[in-house]
């Protein structure tokens, strides 16, 4: 296991990866005894800064989060929306082809590991409010309009 941290304007996050792909991304700070960092590492860590700079718009990372088939349906569907674009569940639900599964796209959203990269944050209510966040509606909210997104408040 490898993993880093970088500061950014959410505080500290935390990055980790398996040596060959990114694992998770999670606010706060990691128990890092020493860092040890790998060579995506430092690709996921130069990334994530350039899109906290506004340089990056679009993630080129290998990505292996850890979850059930359902949640990596979803988590992929996720990569497909847009920079600067919100959707809902239902909408999510309707690309996998599962329109039924809106509560259980919710629940798979919420456990996404690879927060930002994987942006979960760019699902809002079907009234085009803000929802749950794993990370907390602030740092949803502060995403959101650092993509110049709109949404209901």
């Amino acid at each position: 296991m490898y993993q880093t941290q970088l500061s950014s304007p959410l505080g500290p996050i935390s990055v980790h990866s398996d040596g060959a792909c990114i694992t998770a991304v999670e606010f706060g700070s990691a128990n890092l005894n020493e860092a040890s960092e790998c060579e995506v590492l430092l690709t996921a860590k130069a990334q994530l800064e350039d899109y906290f700079a506004g340089r990056l718009q679009t993630f080129d990372l290998p990505l292996s989060p850890e979850g059930t088939t359902f949640q990596q349906r979803v988590w992929q569907a996720l990569t497909k929306v847009p920079f600067g674009q919100t959707t809902s569940y239902a909408s999510i639900a309707q690309a996998i082809e599962n329109p039924k599964g809106v509560r259980a796209v919710g629940m798979a959203n919420s456990k996404n590991p690879i927060a930002i990269v994987i942006p979960c944050h760019r699902i809002i209510g079907a009234n085009g409010t803000l929802t749950g966040y794993a990370g907390g509606l602030d740092k949803k909210a502060w995403l959101l309009q650092h993509e110049g997104c709109h949404w209901s408040k």
